[in-house]
């Protein structure tokens, strides 16, 4: 089993900066990916950035590139998303998942473990 722990949620206005992390623990990371969703008002559940932890390459979705960076900490058993110039569409619930190496970043339902999530509110 899993577990994983998100932190770094907020209030921030536009064009600011937020940094989320995602702590795991109860097993090893070194096959697992670690993906990002976030789940917007009135929306389904999108989405954001993964990384491989055996690689640490990185895949971002369009809305998100060239603002949005993951990264991990293989000592801390942590993935973080660093989130800049924000905007009001990016205001959601942000929740972090992990799924085998292989499987489908983009597909959530190939994710086995979820975190509880944690609020991101942007304002304008």
């Amino acid at each position: 089993q899993v577990q994983l722990v998100e932190s770094g949620g907020g209030l921030v206005q536009a064009g600011g900066s937020l940094r989320l992390s995602c702590a795991a623990s109860g097993r090893t990371f070194s096959e697992l990916s670690v993906g990002w969703f976030r789940l917007p008002p009135g929306k389904d559940r999108e989405f954001v950035a993964s990384i491989s932890w055996s690689d640490s390459s990185a895949t971002y979705a369009d809305p998100v590139k060239g603002r949005f960076s993951i990264s991990r900490d293989n000592a801390k058993n942590t993935v973080f998303l660093q989130m800049n110039s924000l905007k009001p569409e990016d205001t959601a619930f942000y929740y972090c998942a992990a799924q085998p190496v292989g499987r489908d970043m983009y597909f959530e339902g190939d994710y086995d473990y979820w975190g509880q999530g944690t609020e991101v509110t942007v304002s304008s």
